[in-house]
């Protein structure tokens, strides 16, 4: 009896992946969210797919669930801010660090000259994201932690570029009043904003001159991250 149960088992599986079909195709390095999703795909291994599938809850499935939120928010940041380049920003997606394995998830370049560290940050609408007390907050939940990567590139960037940037937290989801935050010298804006808000923060700032092949040195100093993760 155990024998045929068993092979109704995995005769279930073996349904359930076939209707399932394969993971997508591995997001291109240096584009946004491409190591976020990519790793969500990683923890997607077939055991964990069939278990979902089957109503089984497993860690790496909500880890999964959480880069792919974190991925599809880097990808909707980016898609808000491609009016930008109309203006002529430029901008290098999900870069590694020279150390560590944390990423930048956007490095920007405006005409102007200055430069952003950018990290969209997805969190859920139902609470609100707030400043108080010198410390962040999404609802009742003190996330402060969630800007530390943010500012190790920012650090990165400024060691290995000789540059001053402006490190940026872009917020999809719900920002308290709807406005601009400040946070141990990060600039927290909401993202439907964050055209906006990028613009007034450049024109706060006098001209910086760049090399032309400025964005070529920068590329070159922070290769894709996804690109060293297959390496």
């Amino acid at each position: 009896m155990s024998l045929l149960l068993t092979a109704a088992a995995i005769g279930g599986a073996i349904w359930v992946w076939n209707r399932l079909g394969q993971p997508g195709r591995r997001p291109k390095p240096g584009t946004p969210g491409a190591s976020a999703l990519a790793h969500a795909q990683e923890l997607r291994t077939p055991l964990v797919r069939v278990a979902t599938a089957l109503g089984i809850a497993t860690r790496a499935a909500r880890l999964a669930d959480r880069y792919e939120a974190g991925g599809r928010g880097e990808q909707e940041v980016a898609g808000l801010l491609a009016e930008l380049v109309e203006d002529g920003w430029r901008f290098l997606w999900d870069r590694q660090l020279p150390t560590g394995t944390t990423n930048i998830d956007g490095l920007a370049l405006s005409p102007r000259g200055h430069v952003y560290v950018l990290d969209p940050k997805k969190m859920s609408a139902r609470w609100p994201v707030a400043v108080n007390g010198g410390r962040l907050w999404h609802g009742t939940k003190d996330v402060t932690d969630r800007l530390e990567g943010l500012r190790k590139g920012a650090r990165a960037v400024r060691s290995l570029l000789s540059v001053q940037p402006v490190a940026v937290a872009i917020i999809v989801g719900r920002l308290a009043d709807g406005r601009e935050h400040r946070l141990n010298g990060v600039r927290i804006i909401p993202a439907d904003q964050a055209c906006v808000a990028l613009r007034r923060i450049d024109a706060e700032r006098l001209p910086r001159q760049r090399p032309h092949n400025f964005l070529d040195i920068a590329a070159r100093l922070l290769p894709p991250y996804t690109a060293r993760r297959s390496s």
